[in-house]
């Protein structure tokens, strides 16, 4: 690696709030919360589900997802633009049918592509916050305005993104007459609560993944709970739940939890220093 490739910090640098936030083991029931909140736009589940066996391959999606969120937030700047690259070339050539017009569509449309975007960035926010990552309004404003960049990465304009919580809400106001738990959005919820696995892991995944879907589930706004048509648990009971599983993970030492694959950001620590270790204490003020 060149000098200039080494000290490059990338695209959001240990300075960000994205630096600090996408370290938190919370992220994973994020990113489970996100796909249950992205499957609820009909046009853009189908595109998923068309191009792909969700089925057979949820997981190496959640990694493939891990991974871009890993590139985009600790590795090079060259690796962030290659990456975007290629999510880009892939959007661009895949399509779907709605089913009831038969009209075919790309998945690369812009609507699209800003509901994935906001539906995953929202969550990575409301979970951490809410499970008690220290986090204040100005600073959650800070994370959606970094994220301008990500969604420049998979072909939006910045200035079409969400920059801060208002907007953001603005947002989903807009779009919710378009949501709605479909046959694609049940398929994904059916996977989520029961995916296959092997005989001998069975009672694994009953104690331990049923807890963690159900938690990314529950955490949901009210108005996604109306859509899959079960009830809302009450907020207090969630907020409780997510505070305790987000103490239990935090009690990890990090440098256990960050040996787990994707390992973007211990390439990102053994390139630029100690000093980038992510630490809650570092978030910008």
């Amino acid at each position: 690696m060149d000098d200039a490739r080494a000290r490059d910090p990338g695209l959001f640098t240990p300075a960000s709030v994205t630096w600090q936030l996408h370290a938190d083991p919370m992220m994973w029931i994020a990113g489970i919360r996100a796909l249950y909140l992205q499957a609820l736009h009909p046009r853009a589940v189908r595109g998923v589900l068309q191009n792909s066996d969700f089925r057979r391959d949820a997981w190496g999606r959640l990694l493939r997802t891990a991974d871009f969120v890993g590139v985009t937030t600790y590795g090079t700047t060259e690796d962030a633009e290659r990456a975007g690259e290629r999510v880009r070339k892939i959007h661009g050539m895949l399509t779907a049918t709605d089913p009831a017009t038969g009209e075919r569509y790309g998945i690369g449309e812009p609507e699209l592509l800003l509901w994935v975007h906001c539906a995953e960035i929202s969550s990575y926010l409301y979970v951490l916050r809410r499970s008690g990552f220290p986090l204040t309004g100005t600073q959650a404003d800070r994370y959606l305005a970094e994220h301008r960049v990500s969604a420049r990465l998979v072909g939006l304009d910045p200035a079409d993104v969400p920059a801060d919580r208002a907007a953001l809400d603005a947002y989903f106001d807009q779009v919710r007459p378009e949501l709605a738990a479909g046959p694609e959005a049940r398929e994904v919820d059916d996977f989520l609560l029961r995916p296959p696995t092997h005989p001998l892991l069975v009672p694994a995944r009953a104690l331990l993944w049923r807890h963690v879907a159900r938690l990314a589930y529950a955490s949901l706004p009210t108005w996604a709970h109306a859509l899959y048509g079960r009830p809302a648990p009450p907020p207090a009971t969630v907020t409780r739940h997510l505070r305790t599983t987000g103490h239990l993970l935090r009690a990890i030492p990090g440098t256990l939890r960050r040996q787990t694959p994707p390992r973007h950001l211990l390439h990102a620590v053994a390139r630029l220093g100690p000093a980038a270790r992510p630490d809650p204490a570092r978030v910008p003020r």
